[in-house]
């Protein structure tokens, strides 16, 4: 079986930006998907047991390493199920939200994940990364440079997982509640029709023939 598996992220439910426009890609989707609720149902984040039960051999390890190797290898094996991937990751304080980077620190796994030759289990897969943010952050904004989410998440999903990434970036999503950037509204609803434009586009780009 392939699937679509969405990651979604954001804290704010149906009012997330991130989420709306995934859900634009994932209700055109024409195959099955399998979706998990960072949010809803948050990982712990990587610790001692989970980075040794990766060398420790199972006969040898504590029961906090066998429960750590037990989360990993459900994890793991959900994503490498899946033919393509959506991922929801707003932009908090400049940076992706903590529990999007403890789900890439439990499934970024050297000889499973990526490092395993020049193609790794997942390369050439299609990926879409949706990241709404608050403010502008592109070339001549004041805020520009100053995107540690993108740049990041494309490093480690298109270089490090060699997945095929296609961004979308809704922005200015503050315009609409805070007085100083009222003026922005217009630039934001652009910024927001464009990116569900995009997600319709690319779900029918990436979508199995049936």
């Amino acid at each position: 079986m392939t699937y679509l598996l969405r990651i979604d992220s954001s804290a704010s439910g149906d009012a997330s930006y991130s989420r709306q426009v995934a859900d634009s890609f994932a209700k055109d989707w024409s195959g099955d998907v399998v979706t998990r609720d960072l949010a809803l149902n948050p990982l712990g984040h990587l610790d001692a047991a989970g980075i040794t039960a990766r060398t420790t051999p199972a006969d040898q390890q504590t029961p906090e390493q066998r429960a750590a190797a037990a989360l990993q290898d459900e994890l793991v094996e959900e994503f490498l199920g899946a033919s393509a991937y959506l991922f929801a990751v707003p932009m908090y304080n400049y940076s992706m939200p903590s529990v999007f980077k403890a789900w890439l620190d439990h499934i970024m796994i050297v000889g499973r994940t990526f490092g395993t030759g020049d193609a790794g289990p997942v390369s050439g897969r299609p990926a879409v990364l949706v990241s709404a943010r608050g403010g502008g952050y592109g070339p001549g904004s004041p805020q520009y440079g100053k995107d540690f989410v993108v740049p990041a998440l494309e490093t480690i999903l298109g270089d490090a997982l060699d997945l095929d990434v296609r961004t979308i970036t809704p922005e200015l999503t503050y315009a609409l509640v805070m007085e100083p950037l009222k003026h922005l509204v217009p630039l934001h609803e652009t910024s927001l029709a464009e990116a569900h434009d995009l997600a319709h586009r690319y779900a029918a780009d990436l979508s199995p023939v049936a």
